[in-house]
């Protein structure tokens, strides 16, 4: 590469930085046990591919290594976090965490995956394929089960979006409840 394609290059991804920084995603945390123990990461690229099959995709970083180990699993669990999940979302996020430890509610479902029982809103999928790509690996996952909580009256206060590499809820609620 040319140093004219090079810098080109450059500005590019500089730019498809700022615009995602601004671009807000739901926060998802994917459970699996790929055989030596539970792992556990949060995610904002979880995106729905299809209803009938119930297909999801998202990605996972090349650097990771729970990433890694998340590959080796067939199942896992998706874990659609709310506002009131931002302490678990950010200990899933966060590197060389105990994200199963003591202080942490979880359990194992009859299939054997590890689910965080604070968190209403889960599925069971099975890792469908994987398309790895320079930096990443796209990941496709089909739904088996699941439960979902039951909305509160003010989703947009209760949702969970990771926007400018912060957390947020979509609005706030102010003194008057509105």
């Amino acid at each position: 590469m040319d140093s004219q394609s090079e810098a080109r290059s450059e500005a590019l991804s500089e730019a498809f930085r700022q615009a995602f920084r601004c671009h807000p995603a739901g926060v998802a945390i994917v459970t699996a046990d790929p055989g030596d123990g539970p792992c556990a990461l949060t995610v904002s690229s979880l995106i729905s591919v299809s209803a009938a099959p119930p297909l999801v995709a998202f990605s996972l970083s090349q650097k990771s290594l729970t990433a890694a180990a998340m590959l080796q699993a067939e199942t896992v669990v998706i874990h659609l976090a709310r506002f009131s999940d931002l302490e678990l979302a950010q200990l899933a996020a966060t590197s060389g965490a105990d994200r199963f430890g003591p202080d942490v509610d979880w359990t194992r479902l009859p299939s054997g995956e590890p689910r965080y029982t604070a968190i209403g809103t889960w599925f069971r999928a099975r890792l469908r394929g994987t398309l790895p790509l320079e930096g990443a690996t796209l990941v496709a996952a089909e739904l088996l089960e699941g439960e979902v909580a039951t909305p509160g009256e003010r989703p947009e206060s209760e949702s969970l979006v990771y926007l400018d590499r912060r957390w947020h809820r979509l609005r706030e609620d102010d003194e008057n409840g509105g």
